[in-house]
């Protein structure tokens, strides 16, 4: 009896290894910079398969994927500290021409429309090219061309979101997967990650229960 349970508990073990480092991963949103299409405090499961990326042997032939594409929403590895996650909206891919005119995007001259971003601070800063890696290429930025292999993102959220015009493009090697479904959704203190205390951490959990968002579960996400 103790054999068969060691058994089932291993096999378990093994599978669960299996899927949380080849096919799903969980993340949570912890700043605003994808409001509001992800909101903090939202959980995700992110699709680790959705792009081909040869972690296994034929996976890119045998398993279904997608090309990466504009509008495309993913998890990488921040490039400047790759023990951390970010998840931002792919803009533009390789040899594509981004600028940013008074806010308006344009990939290859052509203003990209965009029913999904949020401004929250109506005011623009003009840019200029000593201030290229500052806050003033929040409004106005390039023109830059996307070198290969590697992709432009941007968060949603553009007046509030530290992404491709403040530490450039970013390697495609560093992409890890497709956010694909919330699966739990509480009304989270903004930097509430940053907040490790004990009393901080009684605090978030009393808000999983009396703040959770029920309208946000299995909210598949575009």
């Amino acid at each position: 009896m103790f054999r068969e349970y060691f058994e089932l508990i291993a096999e378990t073990a093994v599978f669960v290894f299996f899927v949380m480092t080849f096919v799903v991963q969980a993340f949570q949103i912890p700043t605003g910079s994808m409001e509001s299409t992800l909101l903090v405090g939202d959980f995700l499961l992110v699709n680790k398969f959705a792009y081909a990326r040869t972690v296994l042997p034929l996976e890119d032939k045998i398993l279904p994927h997608k090309k990466l594409d504009v509008k495309d929403i993913i998890v990488f590895r921040y490039p400047e500290d790759l023990t951390k996650d970010y998840v931002k909206r792919v803009i533009a891919l390789e040899g594509d021409i981004v600028e940013i005119r008074d806010k308006q995007v344009f990939v290859n001259g052509i203003p990209l429309a965009e029913n999904y971003k949020v401004h929250i601070d109506s005011s623009i800063i003009p840019g200029t090219e000593s201030y290229r890696f500052g806050v003033r290429v929040r409004d106005n930025f390039g023109p830059l061309t996307v070198p290969r292999g590697h992709c432009f993102a941007m968060g949603d959220n553009r007046d509030n979101s530290q992404d491709s015009r403040v530490w450039g493009t970013l390697p495609l090697k560093y992409v890890k997967g497709r956010p694909w479904v919330i699966y739990f959704s509480y009304d989270a203190e903004r930097e509430a990650h940053l907040k490790t205390g004990a009393k901080e951490r009684l605090q978030k959990y009393g808000r999983f229960i009396t703040r959770a968002r029920l309208n946000r579960l299995l909210h598949v996400i575009r």
